[in-house]
């Protein structure tokens, strides 16, 4: 029988990587994409953060998927964690991941010295919490990268990533890519530093597969 899997999104960008880590390593999942880019948006702009309206914003997402039969799902917006836990909590049967949860246990077992690197200013102040307590993070923003991407200079977007993720290798012992939209940018920060360079979607796919398929 063929697993239904819900991506739900918060940016357009993270929908081609996801894709394209399903293609190579679970491509036989059935897929269904849910893109709300209003959350990212809406979350830039707001002073009350993740509140109870956000959370039940994703509760409705999560709902309709399940809904649809999804078996399990994975979201890919990684500054929301904490409206991920509100669905964990009303869902506590069914594989509910955050977009990092895999890449992190990845990254722990590499090293507890990782250096953090976004795109999207929410996301460095929500994951870091998901880490857990021995972690030693240095985190980065890789400003003007995503606002390359939307204009779609990729080139560009690839060159920032890769220039804030040197600013903080020294002393780490592995660099990870907190958002789904920075994976394409991988193969420019592993050329530019001499660590071990993580990206999500792979952990994220793996980690489903092992539970589901």
């Amino acid at each position: 029988m063929t697993v239904r899997i819900a991506l739900i999104h918060a940016l357009a960008h993270s929908v081609a990587p996801i894709g394209e880590a399903f293609d190579r390593l679970w491509p036989e999942a059935l897929r269904m994409n849910l893109l709300d880019d209003s959350l990212s948006a809406d979350l830039a702009r707001s002073p009350a953060g993740l509140d109870e309206r956000m959370s039940a914003r994703f509760i409705a997402l999560a709902d309709y998927a399940i809904g649809t039969g999804a078996a399990g799902i994975l979201f890919t917006c990684s500054a929301f964690g904490p409206c991920i836990d509100e669905v964990k909590r009303r869902w506590p049967r069914l594989p509910v991941l955050k977009p990092n949860e895999a890449m992190i246990e990845e990254a722990m077992s590499v090293g507890r010295r990782i250096g953090l690197v976004a795109s999207f200013a929410p996301t460095l102040a929500s994951m870091p919490a998901e880490f857990p307590p021995h972690a030693e993070l240095r985190t980065v923003l890789a400003e003007g990268a995503l606002g390359a991407l939307d204009r779609g200079d990729t080139a560009t977007h690839d060159r920032l990533v890769a220039e804030a993720a040197q600013r903080v290798a020294e002393g780490c012992d592995a660099i990870a890519l907190a958002q789904f939209s920075l994976a394409r940018a991988s193969p420019v920060v592993a050329a530019a530093v001499s660590i071990p360079v993580l990206v999500t979607p792979d952990s994220a796919v793996r980690a489903l597969r092992s539970q589901l398929g």
